[in-house]
């Protein structure tokens, strides 16, 4: 198994190189680089995403240990050390011929999978690995439990406002285009990226209501937008939104964090900084929900994930568990689905061989 993630810089002197990695082609000037680098550098300039994910592989270590499994894990990023190239080398170099890729991913896009499967492509590129993955799996029950857990959590955080709180689900926005494309069908007209966020959003509510008793009202909203200003990306950001609910007279919100699997920067910043500080301002209680990270159901989910995936290679039959009204994620997505705007013929793995 190799955990594939997006990577970050550890120590200040990496920032802007590990940003020249992830905007490459892009023509953004260094100036740009070093301005947008001042998130990480309100942090030490060290990204919390390698520590989690070494904690990931910890854990999932450990849970395959209790089961009595017996499987190498390996891990490599798209944008950092350890790269991703590299670490198919070692695959290779260690006798490894196949390789269960699973992304610290969870739904489906072009920045939220195709372009890992890009990634994978290339790494593979001169070894003899056969690549397969696990299916999207924010609609695993494993996700929305962890999801349902950290947001009654967080509730208990509020006190007295909790019975009053609103639930503001957050995920990274991405361009209207690029979630338009995104998913195969059926889909709605906003695309599989927006449609599976809000089926989490609304299983996670309910579930949190009927735990406790309470008839919650929830929204989805979005944060780390980027790109030039006249290109539409998905609306509305979580400042405007908690800026409009202080208005309506909303008393308190808990942000939860669905689009993250982990506390990176987006989380660290956007979030637990800038969100924080506006419903601050605002005189709003804030909590925010913790993401999956290690939380033991989400860890068992994923290895269950593990377990399916080789059990769908040997052509078995396998249960393929969903939340309620979820959707089970691909295997292999089509070839049209979730294309790659700038250069629509890069090859990617994972792929199947036919287009609806």
């Amino acid at each position: 198994m190799v955990l594939v993630s997006f990577g970050g810089p550890e120590k200040p002197e990496d920032v802007v190189p590990f940003l020249e990695n992830v905007t490459r082609g892009r023509g953004i000037p260094r100036e740009r680089l070093e301005q947008v680098g001042q998130h990480y550098f309100l942090f030490g300039g060290k990204s919390p995403i390698n520590r989690q994910c070494r904690m990931l592989l910890d854990a999932l270590g450990a849970e395959f240990e209790r089961r009595g499994i017996d499987v190498p894990l390996y891990w490599g990023n798209r944008n950092w050390h350890p790269y991703l190239t590299d670490t198919f080398a070692q695959l290779e170099a260690d006798g490894h011929r196949r390789v269960l890729a699973v992304m610290t991913s969870a739904y489906p896009s072009y920045s939220s999978c195709r372009q890992y499967r890009e990634n994978l492509f290339d790494a593979a590129q001169g070894t003899g690995l056969r690549v397969d993955r696990l299916r999207h799996y924010a609609h695993h029950p494993g996700f929305v439990t962890a999801s349902v857990d950290a947001t009654l959590a967080a509730l208990d955080q509020l006190g007295d406002d909790a019975a009053d709180a609103r639930l503001v689900f957050v995920t990274h926005s991405i361009p209207t285009a690029m979630a338009q494309t995104s998913g195969p069908p059926p889909k709605s007209a906003d695309g599989g990226y927006v449609d599976w966020h809000r089926a989490v959003r609304d299983e996670v509510t309910y579930q949190v209501s009927q735990s406790r008793g309470a008839e919650y009202e929830a929204d989805l909203v979005y944060c780390s937008r980027s790109g030039p200003p006249t290109q539409p990306w998905l609306e509305p950001d979580i400042n405007d939104h908690l800026t409009d609910l202080a208005g309506r007279g909303v008393r308190a919100v808990v942000a939860i964090p669905i689009g993250f699997i982990s506390d990176h920067m987006e989380v660290i910043y956007d979030l637990d900084t800038e969100a924080s500080q506006t419903a601050a301002e605002l005189g709003l209680g804030f909590a925010r929900a913790a993401t999956a990270g290690v939380d033991p159901t989400f860890v068992a989910g994923l290895a269950d994930l593990m377990v399916e995936r080789a059990g769908m290679a040997r052509g078995d039959s396998v249960p393929q568990p969903v939340m309620r009204g979820g959707t089970v994620g691909r295997y292999e997505c089509l070839p049209n689905c979730c294309p790659n705007g700038r250069q629509p013929d890069r090859p990617s793995l994972c792929q199947s061989v036919s287009a609806l």
